[in-house]
C-alpha cells in the first residue's frame, strides 16, 4: 500500500442521505425520500426523486478543489452552450444562482443541481455517429473560442505534467525502489512532450469541455448530449477529440477523420495539433497518478483503486512511460508533416 501523507481528509463524511435531502429542501426541491448515489469519485453525485415527479441530479463539490469563481465560470460556459442550442447538461438556477451552499455542523457543502438526462454510450465504431459527435464538438469550440476563461486552469506541460510530477516526488507516495527509474522515465517523456508542443508552435487556446471521453457523451434518439463540464479548462482544441479514439493506429486514424469531417462543418481545425495527441495522452497519464495520490486519504479512493501505489503499480507506470516515449517519437495520426 502507498505511504499516505498526514491528512484528516474525509470531505464527505457528513454528507448523509438526510443531509442531501435537506440541502435540496433548502432550495425548494423537496425529495420524496428516494435517492441513489451515482458513480463519481471527485465529487459526490446523486439521483434524487422529487415530490413533484421530477428527477434531479445534485452534485456536491469536493471542498477545496475549485473556488466559487471557477465553478461559476464553468456554469456560465454551460449556460452559454445551451443558449447556442448545443445539447449540454447545464446546472439549474437556484434562488438566483447556480451554486448553492448548505451548512451542516459548521461545514458548508457547495452544490449544483441538473435535470436528469438519460442516454447510452455512443457507438463509436459507426463513422456517422463520430461525425455527428464531431459536429457538436465543433459547435462547442466555436462558442469556446469567443472569450477565454478568467479563473479556470490552462492545460499545458506545466499544469498537467511538471506540477503533478513534482507533487508525487515530494509526497512520498512513490515506492522508494522505483523513484529513480520513475523520475527518469517521466522526465524523458516530458522532454518529448515539450518538443511536440514546440514543433506545433503557437495556437489559440480555447475554452474546452476538457474531459470529453465516451462516459461524458450520452446518446439518445436525438443524437449526443454532453455532460460533466467539471474539468472545463483552456487548452488546444484537439484535447476534446483524442479521448474518443481507441483501437489500433489504423482504427484511430479512421475515427479521427470521421470526427473531423463533422467538426470542420462548424470550426476550422488546426491540423498541426495532430502532433499533440500522444503528448496530451502522456500528460493525462501523469496527471491521473497524481490525482489518485492526492485523494488517497478520501476513503472512497483506496476502495475504488486497490491496485494503486504498490511496487507493481509504479513498475507498470515506468513501463507505460517508456512505451509512451516510443509512441511520441512516431509520426502523428494523419501522417501530416509540419
Amino acid at each position: 500500500m502507498p505511504h499516505v501523507p498526514p491528512s484528516t481528509e474525509t470531505p464527505y463524511a457528513g454528507l448523509t442521505p438526510e443531509v442531501v435531502l435537506d440541502a435540496l429542501d433548502s432550495v425548494d426541491l423537496r425529495g420524496d425520500g428516494r435517492l441513489i448515489q451515482l458513480n463519481s469519485y471527485e465529487n459526490r453525485v446523486f439521483q434524487v426523486f422529487l415530490e413533484d415527479g421530477r428527477v434531479v441530479v445534485p452534485k456536491f463539490y469536493r471542498p477545496g478543489r475549485w473556488s466559487d469563481a471557477q465553478i461559476l465560470e464553468e456554469h456560465a460556459f454551460a449556460a452559454e452552450l445551451v443558449e447556442a442550442e448545443i445539447p449540454v447538461v447545464a446546472p439549474c438556477v437556484l434562488g438566483g444562482t447556480t451554486l448553492a451552499s448548505f451548512n451542516i455542523a459548521g461545514n458548508p457543502y457547495r452544490f449544483s443541481v441538473c435535470e436528469r438526462q438519460s442516454g447510452r454510450a455512443p457507438e463509436l465504431e459507426d463513422p456517422a455517429t463520430l461525425e455527428w459527435i464531431g459536429r457538436f464538438i465543433g459547435r462547442i469550440h466555436a462558442v469556446g473560442a469567443r472569450t477565454p476563461f478568467a479563473h479556470r486552469l490552462t492545460l499545458d506541460t506545466r499544469s498537467y505534467g511538471e506540477a503533478p510530477r513534482d507533487w508525487l516526488l515530494a509526497s512520498g507516495m512513490i515506492a522508494v525502489e522505483a523513484q529513480d527509474d520513475w523520475q527518469r522515465a517521466i522526465n524523458n517523456v516530458l522532454d518529448e512532450v515539450k518538443r511536440c508542443f514546440d514543433d506545433v508552435g503557437a495556437y489559440q487556446a480555447i475554452r474546452l469541455h476538457g474531459d470529453c471521453h465516451t462516459g461524458n457523451v450520452l446518446w439518445t434518439a436525438a443524437g449526443p448530449h454532453f455532460v460533466d463540464l467539471d474539468d472545463a479548462l483552456m487548452g488546444p482544441p484537439v484535447q476534446d477529440l483524442w479521448m474518443l479514439l481507441s483501437g489500433d493506429r489504423q482504427t484511430m486514424q479512421q475515427q479521427l477523420y470521421a470526427l473531423l469531417a463533422g467538426y470542420e462543418d462548424f470550426m476550422e481545425f488546426d491540423w498541426r495539433q495532430l502532433h499533440l495527441i500522444e503528448a496530451l495522452r502522456a500528460l493525462r497519464m501523469i496527471h491521473y497518478s497524481a490525482w489518485i495520490a492526492r485523494r488517497w486519504a478520501d476513503p472512497a479512493f483506496p476502495a475504488a483503486f486497490p491496485w494503486f501505489g504498490g511496487r507493481s503499480y509504479w513498475s507498470e507506470q515506468i513501463t507505460r512511460m517508456r512505451e509512451q516515449l516510443d509512441t511520441l517519437r512516431e509520426p502523428p495520426l494523419g501522417g501530416l508533416p509540419l
